[in-house]
């Protein structure tokens, strides 16, 4: 049976510029993927990098290999191509394969998992304390509150006095994450966890030391509870070891079928995270936090809510985000 693969360009700005220790970004490009099958039916993914070095990588990838358009003549054929793309490639490619497989949607038993109550992010700098004044304000009275703020982006002695000012605010049921993006060295990282190695609302310190340093990370580790993200990405040999809290983002790591296995399974301390994706991308990243959810440790998803914009290309039916890409 032939299969037809095919490739959409996007390209959408976020609702205002999210500033990490990296640096400031709004605009996100991308590619939609749809693979059809000789009966008519529909796998769907998303190729979603979020640097402009994975976004010429996976252009040139995708440009090589697809040329807008492809037939195949099985899904083994397909499955081949998953050995040499980047990750952000290779997720589309194995999320397509995962629907038309029966592994995920409408033709899977559980059909796709609404997503479960999403973390808040609050942006870095003083900007933080309007945001989390409206959400305080529309917080619903003993309502669950997690929220994630981005340190390491302003000066250490400023984003100190903000969070006394964070901690002073923080109603005592609510859940603390702060996300670094590696912006931190060992010497300011311990300061932070000192401060707050007994504050109870802290879930964990994200990142907080440069990617490769898994040395400096476990000495943290002893002190207050640490999540890896971007250095899982770079080592994905991490996720089989680090003991911590993983912060996984489907878009970025690769097929996701092994990622649904272990979900499924009941893996632990795994949290997903968003790379900004349409609703093709983002559905998926619903269905894997909701079996997190279901898990032995369940935690807060991070959907980032109303940092993209509204619109058709956010939808979760597929047919419309394809459509709205055209325009």
């Amino acid at each position: 049976m032939g299969l037809r693969l095919e490739t959409r360009p996007y390209a959408f700005a976020l609702t205002r510029p999210l500033q990490t220790a990296a640096g400031a970004w709004q605009q996100r490009r991308g590619w939609l993927l749809r693979i059809t099958d000789g009966c008519g039916c529909c796998g769907w993914g998303e190729v979603s990098p979020l640097t402009p070095e994975q976004q010429v990588l996976c252009d040139r990838w995708l440009t090589e290999r697809i040329h807008g358009a492809a037939t195949f003549a099985s899904v083994d054929e397909v499955e081949q191509l998953l050995a040499g793309p980047p990750a952000e490639v290779a997720f589309a490619l194995g999320a397509a394969l995962a629907e038309l497989q029966g592994l995920v949607g409408e033709r899977s038993p559980l059909d796709w998992l609404p997503a479960p109550a999403s973390a808040r992010l609050l942006p870095a700098g003083p900007p933080m304390q309007e945001a989390l004044a409206r959400v305080l304000a529309a917080m619903p009275v003993d309502g669950a509150l997690t929220l994630k703020w981005k340190v390491a982006a302003a000066a250490d002695s400023e984003e100190r006095r903000l969070l006394a000012w964070l901690l002073e605010a923080l109603p005592s049921q609510a859940r603390l994450r702060l996300d670094a993006n590696g912006g931190w060295g060992l010497a300011t990282a311990e300061q932070w966890a000192e401060a707050l190695q007994s504050e109870p609302r802290l879930e964990w310190m994200e990142q907080p030391l440069a990617l490769d340093d898994l040395v400096g990370h476990h000495h943290l580790l002893a002190r207050v509870p640490v999540a890896l993200d971007e250095g899982l990405r770079d080592h994905p040999a991490w996720r089989s070891k680090w003991p911590g809290w993983q912060v996984r983002r489907p878009a970025l790591e690769g097929d996701p079928r092994p990622l649904l296995r272990q979900l499924q399974q009941g893996a632990p301390h795994r949290m997903l995270s968003t790379a900004f994706e349409t609703g093709i991308g983002a559905r998926w990243l619903a269905h894997l936090a909701a079996l997190q959810q279901q898990g032995p440790t369940p935690a807060a998803p991070g959907l980032a809510p109303g940092w993209c914009p509204e619109g058709a290309l956010f939808s979760f039916d597929p047919q419309e985000v394809w459509r709205a890409a055209a325009v």
